[in-house]
């Protein structure tokens, strides 16, 4: 089977969870062309997958939605993301690259990030079968295509009902992640985590070690230094070994003074990171929290934009973790600020204690492990092709 993969502009949130799933068609022996933007090109060709360049809309205009996401109200964010950004922006700018390469290659099948749009366009317009790989939870999935819908069915009419119906492979287990998708088809790995130990950044120090990130998005947002303050402050009141990671994007130095116990690097693999962590402290992106909670280790959510709200109600209500929120002006929300330092450290501390968090999250990361393989999910969703 050929097939053609599409990933958006997400980065690594993205591209991992698409990632796990190739590698299960590349398994099966399938031939596998990735179409991305350019920034993702090393990602993807360091996982072993043959690239072609797809289009991305110019920096200009994607900086003034992104910061916009910040300070938006959940509503108005999902708009901008969904519709303006990757239902008109990205799609635009990906679909005639992306079409090229995909009458070239001569696919059997499509499989898409959600997010990307020009691929479902073009395998809805050519009659080729098309499957998605969640990024977040089903719910919220089947949410953003309502809001992309305008921009959808300007592309192709009656494209929201063909993504809907198409195969939806998730990796989360329907205990955290009820799927209105019709053909849902679940599947993964046990966890992220490996063995390959981190290095001795602590000299000796034998306390517990705490993974924080704000993902690979909000580095390029305007206000990211004074995120990773404020973060970097109310970790210094904690009694832990910490790693602190800030996307290739960032220069640690220029987040000035850092504590001891706190080491910064722009990028490490999550899977030897949770192999060790006692707690993650993220903003509750898909990538970050279900990874972390597959490998048994429970979260302190600090949402900010985008899917990290519905992420953090979840965390809550499985009491998986401990979340800290921003307050909320009207239809604007405030940025957490240094006004939250205390909260957020405090938070952290009693997170670190939290036994019962810890035994619920390895419960989950069960389900995750008894998931069926990737290869057994792509062979029911295309029925063996």
């Amino acid at each position: 089977m050929r097939v053609l993969a599409a990933c958006s502009l997400g980065g690594a949130g993205h591209w991992i969870p698409l990632s796990a799933v190739l590698a299960g068609a590349r398994e099966r022996g399938d031939d596998v062309l990735v179409v991305g933007p350019p920034a993702l090109e090393p990602m993807i060709r360091r996982d072993g997958f043959d690239f072609a360049e797809g289009g991305e809309p110019p920096e200009h205009a994607i900086a003034p939605l992104r910061d916009r996401l910040a300070i938006a109200s959940p509503s108005d964010a999902s708009v901008i993301g969904n519709r303006d950004l990757f239902g008109r922006l990205a799609a635009t700018a990906m679909y005639d690259p992306l079409v090229e390469h995909g009458r070239r290659f001569g696919p059997d099948v499509v499989v898409r990030d959600p997010c990307e749009y020009a691929s479902a366009a073009f395998a809805a317009t050519a009659g080729i079968p098309m499957a998605q790989v969640a990024i977040s939870l089903a719910r919220i999935e089947w949410g953003s295509l309502a809001v992309a819908a305008p921009a959808l069915e300007d592309r192709h009419t009656g494209l929201t009902t063909e993504v809907r119906s198409s195969p939806y492979l998730t990796r989360f287990p329907e205990t955290l992640d009820p799927s209105p998708f019709p053909r849902t088809f679940r599947c993964g790995r046990a966890n992220d985590a490996s063995s390959e130990p981190l290095p001795d950044w602590w000299h000796g120090a034998s306390g517990p070690l705490v993974y924080a990130t704000l993902g690979t998005v909000l580095p390029h947002m305007t206000e990211a230094p004074d995120h990773y303050r404020l973060l970097i402050d109310a970790l210094d009141g904690v009694d832990a070994r910490v790693l602190l990671t800030i996307g290739r994007h960032l220069e640690p130095a220029s987040l000035g003074r850092v504590p001891d116990h706190v080491r910064v690097e722009r990028w490490i693999d999550q899977g030897q990171v949770f192999a060790a962590a006692a707690l993650t402290v993220c903003h509750g992106g898909s990538g970050t929290l279900f990874g972390s909670i597959a490998a048994g280790v429970p979260v302190v959510v600090v949402p900010s934009f985008a899917d990290q709200f519905a992420n953090a109600d979840l965390v809550e209500h499985h009491r998986l973790g401990q979340v800290v929120r921003a307050e909320t002006r009207g239809d604007d929300r405030r940025p957490l600020g240094p006004a939250d330092r205390d909260r957020i450290t405090a938070t952290i501390v009693a997170a670190l204690d939290d036994a019962d968090a810890a035994q619920r999250c390895d419960a989950i990361a069960r389900q995750f492990a008894n998931s069926p393989s990737v290869r057994e999910a792509l062979d029911l969703a295309f029925e063996r092709r």
